[in-house]
């Protein structure tokens, strides 16, 4: 059975579904079409329910739970993986812009639907001026000064210093001390109209893919970096190490806490729908 496979090409996500995509564990008789895209991307295929399995933010799952169910492997969720607001001026001065109502500061984020977003829109909900952009594009947005401030995800929080740039807040930290829980990023989802036994297959060819990778993290090191932008190997591993961790095995009670936190965070301030379905795999 062939299934349309979509994750992003970083090196979390390529490190993840090395194994499974090059049938280096049973995949049970599923094959894979796979793409690539940056997340919002992901998020816009997965809201025309064209993807059979993909991968996109928690933010926009929010909207099409009715579509997608949440598997237990897969996802990127931890402490201190949050995405940072970056700036090339006055931190701190930039900062106290963003709580004043109507601010005319120009923000790039990478996507409307990303968690990112969302944490952005909990820390400073004045903060309206938003600009999209690709998210591997925003350092240099700054740099041009096309953008005064910039909300950065994935290996650019391992290279904005390089350029000189400054963090005005980790987003992610400041989740953390609100909540005391894990962020939750990015998760794996399936198509609702597969039947419930492919369903669960996926989540264990999934689940066996991430454990080959934690057991051969050298394994898919020509697949990663072919995708990695350039990165060093010391930076493609960094990466991995900070959004692959237990959760990305299996959510377990406390990655499933932190969801739903989350998401009844996000509806109590308005920011997403009501879900009405169960977003977890169910047996």
């Amino acid at each position: 059975m062939k299934l349309s496979l979509g994750f992003s090409p970083c090196p979390n996500d390529t490190f993840i579904f090395d194994a499974l995509i090059h049938h280096k564990i049973d995949t049970e008789g599923l094959d894979f079409e796979v793409f690539y895209d940056d997340v919002e991307t992901l998020n816009q295929k997965a809201f025309k329910g064209e993807p059979d399995i993909t991968k996109l933010s928690y933010h926009a799952f929010a909207y099409i739970a009715n579509q997608y169910v949440l598997l237990d492997a897969g996802s990127a969720l931890g402490f201190g993986v949050g995405p940072l607001l970056i700036c090339k001026g006055d931190e701190d001065k930039l900062r106290s812009q963003l709580t004043i109502p109507n601010s005319p500061l120009k923000i790039g984020i990478p996507g409307k639907y990303t968690t990112a977003n969302f944490l952005l829109g909990l820390a400073f909900p004045e903060a309206a001026n938003k600009q999209e952009i690709v998210f591997s594009d925003i350092e240099n947005a700054i740099l041009k000064g096309r953008i005064d401030v910039g909300l950065i995800i994935h290996e650019n929080r391992f290279t904005y210093q390089d350029k000189g740039l400054k963090k005005i807040i980790d987003l992610g930290d400041y989740w953390e001390k609100q909540t005391g829980c894990a962020i939750p990023l990015g998760g794996i989802v399936a198509n609702r109209k597969l039947p419930l036994d492919i369903q669960h297959k996926i989540n264990r060819v999934l689940r066996r893919s991430v454990e080959f990778a934690f057991a051969n993290p050298k394994s898919g090191l020509d697949f990663i970096r072919s995708h990695a932008q350039e990165m060093s190997e010391e930076v493609m591993y960094k990466h991995i190490e900070l959004y692959v961790n237990k959760y990305s095995v299996n959510l377990g009670e406390e990655g499933r806490k932190a969801i739903k936190l989350l998401f009844d965070t996000a509806l109590e301030k308005g920011i997403i729908p009501e879900i009405k379905e169960e977003i977890f795999l169910t047996s």
